[in-house]
């Protein structure tokens, strides 16, 4: 993504604290998974979205006003010994030339210059709670300031909470932040299209997980979250994972995954028969989420309210599961009583952006959000029969079907970034049927 991108965010949110204030960013640090082994590094997602800088153990400063330059960048030093193990570090320099930081510092200098930042300003923007052991540092600073207070020493009058400002922001998506999450969709699309073209019975369900591995590493991205692969009754499970059953003729397989670009995440669900087709009861529920689904969709719009999609879903589910016997009733009764909670106990869909579930206010001054332009969401409707539910007839139950597709408000409506993504149950069995010619 073009620098000018995040200079640009950074511009904005330094119009909104203001002069007089200092807002201060960390990196997201390196995790161990087990001895000297690390987790796979993913940068802090508020960090990037101002910074465009990936490197772990660095912190953003930004301090409107300041003559010497008003974004400040702690980062890692250049050292040939680690990067010859590591990998490459942009250091100081790089910082400033490659990121267009005004000023740079090594990360070990940050005690010796940030609380001089900090005491020059009436107000300290940060993120409390995100990085603990950096919350400590911060308090110490401060604390320290504060004990040397006297004539001509001043400290800060406030710690703002910068979350909702900042989180705010990225609510409302960019050309460029569209385009990345039309490339993720893209290629998740293809991925879960490739899944369906190769499901057999007896493969297990990490072979599945596999397929998408291959597709999403062969554009050069990675998983946006750990994959869920649920056949039968794992498709029941919401955040099933284990993905290692064996699946059989006649199951429903309920795939729920994604990748990143640039770090902005695709989130997309399908449900689909091992064998290539539905059986009648998988048929007739499946009818029913989809029904949910795009009733939804016909919801979404600049105006709308977020509880509007998500209750025309319900309805629709409510009066599916009704007209199977499922459940039984009027159905405004069934669906102020919430009756479909045993088998639909999650909304209907939540923010998409750099988190899969991403950051915004759900409701602003006790009412649900208006969508706006812009912003993107998930529309996941589901249905979900554990085998536990005894009163249900024995054919539906072990049953779990989402759908989920990624959406994008727009001026005059709503896109769906997701749509080449077959949705309808005879376009499913199309598809598979085309992988079943090839081999």
């Amino acid at each position: 993504m073009n620098q000018k991108e995040f200079a640009k965010r950074r511009r904005q949110l330094m119009r909104m604290i203001g002069k007089g204030s200092i807002a201060i960013l960390p990196s997201a640090s390196i995790r161990l998974r087990n001895r000297d082994v690390e987790y796979p590094f993913r940068q802090d997602s508020d960090f990037m979205y101002l910074t465009g800088f990936s490197e772990p153990d660095a912190i953003a400063v930004l301090v409107p006003g300041r003559p010497e330059g008003e974004y400040i960048l702690f980062c890692r030093e250049k050292d040939k010994v680690r990067e010859t193990w590591d990998g490459y570090r942009a250091g100081p320099d790089g910082a400033i030339a490659e990121y267009e930081a005004d000023d740079a510092f090594p990360i070990g200098d940050t005690d010796d210059i940030l609380p001089g930042l900090i005491e020059s300003c009436e107000r300290v923007y940060y993120t409390m709670g995100t990085h603990p052991e950096f919350d400590s540092r911060l308090i110490g600073w401060v604390t320290a300031l504060r004990a040397q207070s006297g004539p001509g020493v001043h400290t800060p009058d406030e710690f703002v909470a910068m979350d909702h400002m900042l989180h705010d922001m990225r609510m409302y998506k960019s050309r460029a932040e569209i385009s990345a999450m039309r490339k993720s969709a893209k290629i998740a699309v293809e991925a879960h299209k490739r899944a369906m073209r190769v499901a057999r019975p007896d493969m297990y369900e990490y072979e599945l997980e596999a397929e998408f591995a291959h597709e999403f590493r062969r554009h050069g991205v990675q998983h946006s979250y750990n994959p869920i692969v649920g056949s039968a009754a794992n498709g029941c499970v919401l955040h099933y994972n284990d993905n290692n059953r064996q699946m059989e003729d006649g199951d429903l397989v309920l795939i729920d995954a994604g990748c990143e670009v640039d770090c902005y995440a695709a989130d997309i669900t399908r449900t689909f028969p091992v064998s290539g087709r539905f059986s009648e009861p998988q048929r007739q529920l499946y009818e029913v989420v989809l029904s949910a689904h795009s009733a939804a969709l016909e919801h979404i719009a600049p105006g709308r309210s977020w509880d509007e999609f998500h209750d025309a879903a319900v309805r629709e589910i409510t009066r599916g599961l009704k007209d199977l016997g499922i459940l039984k009733g009027r159905l405004a009764d069934l669906v102020r009583k919430e009756a479909y909670r045993p088998f639909f106990m999650h909304r209907t869909g939540h923010w998409l952006g750099m988190d899969v579930h991403d950051v915004g206010d759900y409701r602003v001054a006790d009412q649900w959000r208006v969508l706006e332009p812009g912003m993107v969401l998930t529309v996941e409707p589901g249905i979900y029969i554990s085998e536990q539910h005894r009163r249900v007839k024995k054919c539906y139950r072990g049953i779990g079907i989402r759908i989920e597709d990624d959406v994008l408000v727009t001026r005059d409506g709503c896109e769906v970034l997701t749509r080449n993504l077959p949705v309808g149950a005879d376009e499913i069995e199309a598809l598979m049927a085309e992988g079943r010619h090839v081999t």
